[in-house]
């Protein structure tokens, strides 16, 4: 049966009514989310969806970010990339071109003593003139929250304050972990690939023992057609688009490197390079068939 909106207003734009069910269930106090989420099945169900695939994965997505807390979007403590207030231009900007990241949390003895961070623009007007560097003058402010913090409201915090990094500290003060605002976007619109990466199309290459090693970028269609094997099943082909997603999916979190995991196809993935919270390159080998053992069943 259709939701009384949806049979009164049958033309209507499906935006619009959504909007307009947030605002009466947000009025009373209801569960937005799982009210959402039955309208957005029965519109799908009776063709009234307006929403392209993009767009009902995205609203899911910003459904399931009102469930999550800082803890759960965090960069851990030992995956934090920082130096010390005394550091030179010269460490700065190393440890900047080794970890990738265009701001460094700068510490004070030791990492439960954060001071603030240095974006690096803040060191272009070093670059080359032999002015007087003195890490302590760049600083930036830091946000301090609680990992129990809902993010949405961490999200609304910078976005007040302007602030673009948050500290996450436990009980007794100590370091916890570290929450950009690139962090929480990404929880809503999925993983944004930088300028250098957009250029770049996904490799898949086949290497001399017969195995293949591909980006996790990697579209899975093209790796299906590539081993001639199928590894979705129409209903996960909405949920999981590259090898990446596929590879988090079989082992339910994201594998690191070295791990192994193996799908029902007889095919092996092993983690060749990863991040804390990303898959980067993956080898691709094909399982020999199970030998029937002498009763005749199989292994």
């Amino acid at each position: 049966m259709r939701p009384p909106a949806l049979r009164e207003h049958p033309r209507a734009s499906w935006i619009e009514l959504l909007l307009r069910r947030i605002r009466e269930l947000a009025g009373r106090g209801e569960d937005v989310r799982e009210s959402l989420e039955e309208m957005i099945e029965e519109a799908d169900r009776h063709g009234l969806g307006g929403l392209s695939q993009e767009e009902r994965a995205l609203l899911l997505n910003v459904l399931a970010f009102g469930e999550l807390k800082v803890d759960d979007v965090m960069v851990p403590r030992v995956d934090i990339a920082a130096v010390p207030l005394e550091a030179g231009l010269a460490r700065v900007v190393e440890t900047m071109r080794r970890s990738g990241h265009t701001r460094l949390l700068v510490y004070r003895d030791d990492l439960d003593r954060i001071e603030g961070f240095v974006h690096v623009r803040d060191l272009l007007a070093y670059w080359g003139d032999g002015a007087p560097f003195e890490l302590s003058r760049l600083l930036r402010p830091v946000l301090v929250v609680p990992p129990a913090m809902p993010a949405l409201d961490l999200l609304l915090e910078m976005r007040r304050t302007h602030q673009h990094v948050a500290v996450v500290v436990d009980e007794f003060g100590g370091t916890d972990g570290l929450v950009t605002l690139s962090d929480l976007v990404r929880e809503i619109v999925g993983e944004m690939p930088d300028e250098s990466e957009q250029a770049e199309q996904p490799t898949l290459v086949e290497l001399e023992d017969g195995s293949l090693e591909a980006d996790a970028r990697l579209d899975v269609e093209t790796l299906e057609q590539r081993l001639g094997t199928r590894l979705l099943e129409d209903e996960e082909r909405e949920e999981v688009d590259t090898l990446g997603g596929l590879v988090a999916a079989l082992s339910d979190r994201i594998p690191q490197v070295g791990d192994r995991i193996q799908h029902p196809a007889g095919v092996l993935f092993e983690i060749v390079e990863a991040e804390p919270r990303r898959i980067r390159k993956v080898r691709i080998r094909r399982l020999p068939p199970a030998r029937p053992s002498a009763s005749g069943a199989e292994d």
